[in-house]
């Protein structure tokens, strides 16, 4: 699972990492919560000039995905995350699978580990960042979402896959990463069908991530800092399998929302 994650790299720099157009003034963002905007990239119909690749549009979407067939979002759990196990299947993300396959940009994300209730041990959050530094590409899904008055906004998920063996020991899930190299053919949703890009949705590679304890200030929204991504010392926590997160969590209402 996945969330929260940060996004702090330059706007100039994200931008030209992904090869797009369109949003290209953003603030850092060290606690990015779900309900909040956040960048996302598609291919769009245009044609770079003296190239075949379609351009590459980045745009601001809801970090919470809603199917068109959603009547009222209150209605409806918040989607964050994707397994990429089962979207092509599901029916909740088998359209945007197909039509509508996005980049996240990311500076990296936050996870808890979780021991069992009894130990008393409270949660432990981590920084988890690439280890070379810099922007990486989370595999999104998107989705127009229109409400009875003909209003229209646009939603997204990051998609998740089983964790690396540099993770497990935190959580069983993880954000789907995916390379530069693969950009195109992940974006490429006319001739690439989902069963094309399943190599592409599998686990990153082990030493690409590092995960760095931090203190509980990134648990709430408001903490907006770089302090928050400050590692600190921790007590050594007994192996066991990591506890996935429970899944329809609502969000937290003093966080931001495009609802």
């Amino acid at each position: 699972m996945c969330g929260r994650f940060a996004l702090t790299a330059h706007s100039k720099a994200v931008i030209e990492f992904l090869g797009a157009l369109g949003e290209d003034d953003f603030p850092e963002r060290y606690n990015i919560a779900p309900t909040q905007p956040i960048i996302v990239v598609m291919s769009s119909e245009r044609r770079e000039p003296g190239s075949n690749l379609p351009e590459r549009r980045a745009f601001l979407a809801r970090w919470g995905f809603l199917p068109g067939w959603v009547k009222d979002p209150k209605d409806f759990p918040l989607l964050i995350n994707a397994r990429s196990e089962t979207a092509a299947e599901k029916a909740s993300f088998r359209a945007a699978m197909r039509h509508r396959r996005v980049l996240i940009p990311a500076s990296g994300f936050y996870e808890w580990r979780r021991p069992p209730k009894e130990s008393g041990v409270k949660p432990q959050a981590y920084w988890v960042r690439p280890k070379k530094g810099g922007v990486v590409a989370f595999a999104g899904l998107m989705e127009t979402w229109s409400s009875a008055d003909g209003s229209e906004i646009d939603t997204a998920a990051i998609m998740t896959t089983k964790a690396n063996a540099a993770i497990r020991h935190i959580h069983d899930r993880m954000p789907v990463v995916i390379q530069p190299e693969d950009f195109e053919r992940w974006l490429d949703c006319k001739t690439q069908e989902p069963r094309h890009v399943e190599d592409l949705i599998l686990p990153v590679q082990e030493d690409f991530f590092e995960a760095l304890p931090v203190s509980d200030l990134v648990n709430k929204v408001s903490n907006m800092g770089p302090e928050i991504q400050k590692p600190v010392a921790v007590a050594e926590l007994q192996d066991g399998p990591a506890q996935e997160v429970s899944k329809g969590k609502k969000p937290d209402p003093s966080q931001m929302s495009l609802f």
